[in-house]
């Protein structure tokens, strides 16, 4: 097929804005603000960064009838140091129910400071057996430079009952990456930045550098730089292809957290990829762990 003519492998899985303003009235649909700030991490601490919620900005102003979803706070595994590790499928579930989501329902996840806290939160939610959600294009910048209605009244979803249905293969550790570096059929995809990939600026997640034989398609270069959409298909494609990123392998992306790689994951899957999963701990693992190789130029 000509590149295009690409089309979304899963076209409900994006949204537009406009669709967005004419549906928040439908009955079915769960709207979420998943905004999270990373900012300098404090003094005399090893964390890569410190974490701070968008809740205060949600009460303040979001979509009309959207709920908050904090992804760090209730939707992470906090026993662990790593900070955004997926959390036990009762700790999810428990959070949606609460949050109304469940049989029937449709969801569009939207964040401000970066789409990638709403694909974070699509991919986990696939990871759990949930497939009727999508992403908002764009995000809360570009609703607000649109001039949309917002609202500062807080979510009145009705709790329901979800149930998780994991799907273990979207997530993998530390160790099935180093036994994928020997395998052929695997590629191994970095959403970081180029220099933190060739290992030339100095990172915050410990030892400079990639996960070895890793090739390069940061997640900034998947999105606008003015307007924060997604770039076209037939582009994403194209930096897919010329990295080597063939669709009859298999795909682990990995970043610093397992944040910025589901921007990379979220448009290989609509690019049609069938073996997509995300190394979890990333870098915020990989990089502080003596015992694991790492590869710079």
């Amino acid at each position: 097929m000509p590149k295009d003519d690409i089309r979304y492998h899963d076209p409900d899985a994006l949204v537009q804005t406009d669709w967005l303003e004419a549906h928040l009235g439908d009955a079915n649909l769960r709207i979420f603000d998943c905004t999270t700030h990373l900012m300098p991490a404090d003094a005399n601490t090893d964390a890569p960064y410190r974490i701070v919620s968008g809740k205060a900005e949600y009460d303040a102003a979001h979509i009309p009838g959207a709920g908050f979803l904090d992804l760090q706070g209730e939707l992470s595994d906090n026993t662990t140091k790593l900070r955004f590790m997926l959390p036990s499928a009762g700790q999810f579930a428990a959070v949606m129910s609460r949050c109304g989501v469940g049989e029937g329902s449709r969801v569009v996840l939207y964040s401000a400071d970066g789409i990638m806290w709403a694909t974070r939160v699509w991919w986990m939610l696939r990871a759990f057996g949930f497939d009727h959600a999508a992403v908002l294009d764009g995000g809360w910048e570009k609703w607000q430079t649109e001039g949309r209605p917002v609202s500062a009244k807080p979510c009145a979803y009705p709790p329901t009952t979800f149930i998780a249905r994991p799907r273990p293969e979207l997530f993998v550790g530390k160790d099935q990456v180093r036994a994928a570096l020997a395998d052929s059929n695997t590629v191994i995809v970095n959403a970081l930045p180029s220099e933190l990939h060739r290992g030339t600026s100095p990172s915050r997640y410990g030892r400079p550098g990639r996960v070895p034989g890793s090739v390069n398609v940061p997640a900034a270069r998947l999105l606008d730089r003015n307007t924060k959409t997604f770039v076209p298909l037939a582009d994403a494609s194209t930096k897919f292809g010329a990295a080597g990123v063939e669709p009859s392998k298999n795909v682990i992306c990995y970043c610093g957290g397992g944040i910025s790689a589901t921007v990379d994951l979220f448009l290989l899957y609509q690019l049609g990829y069938g073996q997509l999963t995300l190394y979890d701990g990333s870098m915020g693992e990989w990089a502080r762990d003596p015992s694991l190789p790492i590869e710079t130029d």
